[in-house]
């Protein structure tokens, strides 16, 4: 029994001199909750999910599949990026230079999307969305072959995100200018501005009426008073 103690008391000496590296140290939760994100992000994308087929390999999103999702969620805040309405590929069609006004216009855009989505929806999945690229790359490259007018039409669309227009300006005009200009009003209109042009409200549109008992121009107005209330005199016993 000593013997078995004592080999015992060796193997935990040494255990203690040789810890075991090999053994990789344990992730933080952090890391662990991000890795298993953006694998539900990356099924997600290719119509797959955790257990199911191919789930097990997830694929990076494309390019074209990139811009896809990013299109198809402008302007529609529950919209999942799965799938596209009308109105948003014709805006990706706009933006990304596809329609350009003379071999495919406004209206081929919308006859391909109505031909290559179901009868019973109103939007168009990703390999529609590809299909209907694929009719508009023949129209507008006749002289390439089908693959090749494909891949110039996918090129357009690659990487590229929903153009945002920005808030209007207004532009100084010298007929506006001309126009507002209170200091040249004439007639009933020049009485309803100040000399700084500020509006006047209500005094410049109607005649108000005074009801102090003072005539129209006299200029001592309130001075009487002010002579009979003179502060510090006292009053007569």
């Amino acid at each position: 029994m000593a013997d078995h103690k004592d080999n015992i008391d060796d193997f935990k000496v040494q255990t203690a001199k040789h810890p075991n590296h090999s053994s990789a140290p344990l992730r933080p939760h952090t890391e662990q909750s991000k890795d298993r994100a953006s694998k539900r992000l990356s099924t997600e994308s290719n119509g797959t999910s955790d257990g199911g087929v191919g789930s097990s390999t997830p694929v990076e999103l494309t390019a074209l599949e990139e811009s896809f999702r990013r299109f198809a969620i402008h302007g529609d805040t529950r919209a999942t990026g799965k799938d596209m309405h009308g109105k948003n590929w014709s805006k990706l069609c706009k933006d990304c230079g596809v329609i350009d006004g003379k071999s495919i216009t406004l209206t081929d855009v919308d006859i391909v999307f109505s031909k290559v989505k179901k009868k019973s929806c109103r939007t168009i999945t990703f390999d529609e969305f590809k299909a209907a690229l694929g009719e508009l790359a023949r129209k507008k490259y006749k002289d390439k072959t089908g693959e090749d007018a494909e891949a110039e039409v996918f090129k357009l669309i690659e990487g590229k995100a929903p153009v945002i227009a920005g808030v209007t300006r207004a532009v100084a005009s010298p007929t506006v200018s001309r126009l507002t200009d209170t200091s040249k009003f004439t007639g009933s209109h020049k009485e309803r501005f100040d000399e700084t042009g500020r509006g006047k409200g209500k005094a410049g549109r109607v005649d108000v009426v005074d009801t102090s008992g003072y005539v129209s121009g006299y200029k001592h107005r309130g001075s009487y008073e002010k002579k009979v209330n003179k502060p510090g005199e006292g009053r007569p016993m």
